[in-house]
């Protein structure tokens, strides 16, 4: 009798592990990834940067990085950037069409590319990597509300990372810096 308890216990132990874990595979079930610290570089002297990185699945299981810094340089000017890097093969950005921030409350904004200085070689950028001034909508950024991103891509359809309000608040935290 008491055998036939323990092999029931361990049945529902399986099955509720299995549930949980169709429940992730799904979607159904988001399980927040943990932050990513900020980090203070000095690229230059006197030239200091601050960032938070963290690494974004989009609508097709892909992983992206979504690295918000802000640079204050020695004559105390600053900017506020986000970069993109999709991993290899996920597409290359369309850089010629903004990037899209919905939020969940159906609020749209947009970002040009900003990607002209960042490449060693310019005559031939990285497809999978593109960056956005995101200064100017910063105040628009509501840090209790979820984001989208909507990545466009040549040939094939955007892609589509969502940003969790914790992310956004760091993004703030991050341009706050002085």
């Amino acid at each position: 009798m008491k055998c036939g308890s323990k092999k029931i216990f361990a049945l529902f132990l399986l099955l509720g592990a299995l549930i949980l874990s169709l429940l992730v595979v799904s979607g159904m079930l988001n399980i927040p990834s943990a932050q990513a610290a900020i980090r203070q570089l000095e690229e230059a002297p006197g030239q200091i940067v601050y960032q938070s990185r963290q690494t974004l699945k989009d609508n097709r299981g892909n992983g992206w990085q979504a690295i918000a810094f802000q640079r204050i340089r020695p004559d105390g000017t600053t900017s506020f950037s986000l970069r993109l890097v999709g991993f290899p093969g996920v597409g290359d950005i369309d850089r010629t069409q903004p990037l899209t921030l919905t939020n969940s409350l159906g609020k749209t904004l947009t970002l040009p590319d900003a990607s002209a200085n960042i490449f060693t070689n310019a005559a031939a950028p990285e497809p999978n990597v593109a960056q956005y001034n995101l200064q100017p909508l910063l105040g628009e950024l509501q840090p209790e509300i979820p984001l989208k991103l909507i990545i466009p891509i040549k040939d094939a359809p955007a892609v589509s990372l969502s940003v969790s309000p914790s992310l956004v608040q760091e993004w703030q935290t991050v341009a706050s810096y002085k």
